[in-house]
């Protein structure tokens, strides 16, 4: 998850897994600033469909810019899908109840697209808020990005949610 962020504070991601990790799906890009590393589509695929399955992820203690958020904590995903950038507009959607990746359920994925997923739909407080630049169209982009827990209920209006984020949401609405 390097995302679009404004701090480089954080060291680069150095992956401790066999690379490339998906090489029928993913291509990595990597960046020469922080923070600019990337994935891309290797294949088109139909809105909805099934992208791949989280296979080698492993628990983590502390949250942290690489991890993901799941109801029973945070996992490391140690494959290449952790190249996958933010967006407001993702093409992507982290299932962390199937640990599985789909494509968007409002569009197709095409070859030479950039993977990228809403980190708010797996994170109620992130470790390393940014400052969001995705560009999103017909502004839908949030700007500030700190999790599920910072933007409401309005704001995450349209974008799937991830079970844990969404039984956080009703929970503080009944508060």
């Amino acid at each position: 998850m390097e995302g679009t962020h404004s701090s480089t504070d954080t060291a680069p991601i150095v992956p401790n897994w066999v690379q490339p990790s998906h090489p029928n799906l993913i291509e990595v890009s990597r960046g020469t600033k922080p923070f600019s590393s990337g994935a891309i589509s290797l294949v088109s695929l139909p809105a909805g469909s099934h992208f791949t399955n989280i296979t080698s992820a492993t628990p983590v203690d502390q949250k942290a810019y690489t991890t993901v958020q799941t109801a029973r904590g945070h996992v490391e995903l140690n494959s290449d899908l952790v190249f996958c950038n933010h967006s407001c507009a993702p093409s992507l959607e982290f299932d962390m109840k199937a640990f599985e990746v789909r494509v968007a359920r409002d569009r197709p994925l095409t070859a030479g697209d950039e993977l990228t997923f809403f980190y708010p739909s797996t994170e109620w407080d992130m470790a390393q808020p940014f400052t969001c630049s995705c560009g999103a169209p017909d502004g839908r982009c949030k700007g500030w990005i700190a999790g599920a827990s910072r933007l409401g209920k309005e704001k995450l209006q349209g974008y799937w949610l991830n079970e844990h984020i969404v039984s956080r949401l009703v929970k503080e609405s009944n508060l």
